[in-house]
């Protein structure tokens, strides 16, 4: 009498893509640093010793930098609204990715953190849960939070917190940005300041890099979002009422691809994608910055037929423009230093840190360092913490 056959195991359907492998079981644990392997260590490292420790800072509070963890440990704080080219794709979907973060922190920063998603997208109540974990961390880092309440949310924390808070979206991208610049106004033989910049994306990060390019002393620089250049004949609200204000001396009212005729410098931060006629019509020695990923909005290959310095946010072409150059080394400097806050001079000192990291190499393919490069962090974060030394925003 033959019995039944085997039921079929179900196939896995991610077997086979080496991604999911990696995420498997998450990315991140806690590890602790003191072992327990008698009485005399449990009665240290738990009570009854531990609370002669609590009891030290509850009356000299700033003992806790010296006595816990938080001093050294930054949260990466997420909502899910605006993740990668992703979208908004919820708390739970954004978590591999602020697992992400947190690896990269310690890897290239030697800092731990802690990746927090939340389950809302009202401004009071992120602000309010972030103020109210913020005694178990050193540094916040908001990532991943949409515009425009990304703005008022890292705002209204930094008023609050005597810790450093940054939107790595914004000014992680707008660091390296700045450093890249620098570095190809040099192979093309130009000075920052005589530089006409278009950028294209009104968000988050086109608004950092727009104030950190004005602060570096950019000549002029035009801002398009999806209905042309803002320009002062435009009704605009928030953020982009403080671009209309700031940008755009040349007096453009048309398309972005307009203003692009004569330009020097296309900054590309929103997706979409830009005819090969207006680059072809932008000035001799153009720098072509195309951020969009997976998917550049200038086509780099075309791009390069025309212009002298072309860059994207991809790891497998040249001059990768990845916020991994920047937010470690920052919130390490910071952090060292005993900053309560991250100023614009200690953002633009980190881009020129991550420029000179080049040094000599310099060509129109190596304008910034690879993503892997050891010394960038470590540079950074020296440029950084000396600066807030030096304007006394430390403890």
């Amino acid at each position: 009498m033959s019995g039944n056959p085997a039921p079929e195991q179900p196939t896995d359907r991610f077997a086979d893509d080496p991604a999911f492998a990696v995420h498997e079981g998450g990315k991140l644990s806690v590890a602790s640093t003191r072992s327990i392997g008698s009485i005399d260590d449990l009665a240290l490292t738990y009570t009854p010793g531990v609370a002669r420790v609590s009891s030290a800072i509850a009356a000299e509070p700033e003992l806790a930098r010296r006595f816990t963890w938080a001093p050294r440990v930054v949260a990466v704080v997420s909502d899910g609204t605006a993740v990668l080219g992703l979208g908004d794709i919820g708390p739970a979907a954004a978590l591999p990715v602020m697992e992400g973060k947190a690896c990269l922190f310690s890897e290239f920063a030697g800092l731990s953190s802690v990746p927090i998603v939340l389950s809302t997208t009202d401004v009071d109540e992120i602000v309010d849960t972030v103020m109210a974990i913020a005694p178990s961390f050193g540094g916040i880092n908001l990532e991943d939070i949409s515009a425009p309440r990304c703005f008022e949310i890292e705002d209204r924390l930094r008023e609050r917190l005597d810790i450093p808070v940054m939107h790595d979206d914004q000014h992680g991208t707008a660091i390296v940005v700045l450093a890249a610049l620098r570095n190809a106004a040099k192979v093309v033989g130009r000075e920052i300041g005589d530089l006409r910049v278009v950028v294209s994306g009104a968000g988050a990060a086109g608004v950092a890099c727009t104030k950190i390019l004005l602060e570096a002393g950019v000549g002029d620089i035009s801002v398009a979002d999806s209905q042309g250049i803002l320009h002062a004949g435009r009704e605009v609200t928030g953020s982009k009422q403080w671009l209309v204000e700031n940008t755009n001396q040349a007096g453009f009212a048309g398309t972005m691809v307009s203003a692009l005729e004569g330009a020097d410098v296309y900054l590309g931060v929103s997706g979409g994608s830009v005819p090969e006629a207006a680059i072809a019509s932008m000035a001799e020695n153009a720098i072509v910055f195309s951020l969009a990923n997976p998917t550049p909005e200038v086509d780099p290959e075309m791009a390069a037929r025309h212009a002298a310095v072309v860059a994207t946010g991809r790891s497998d072409l040249p001059n990768q423009i990845n916020n991994v150059l920047a937010f470690p080394g920052v919130f390490r400097g910071a952090i060292d230093a005993g900053a309560t806050k991250i100023t614009e001079e200690m953002k633009l000192a980190a881009a020129t840190a991550i420029a000179d990291v080049v040094g000599e190499d310099l060509r129109p393919d190596y304008i910034v360092p690879s993503p892997l490069d050891r010394r960038v962090a470590t540079a950074v974060a020296e440029a950084v913490a000396a600066v807030a030394r030096e304007q006394g925003v430390t403890r």
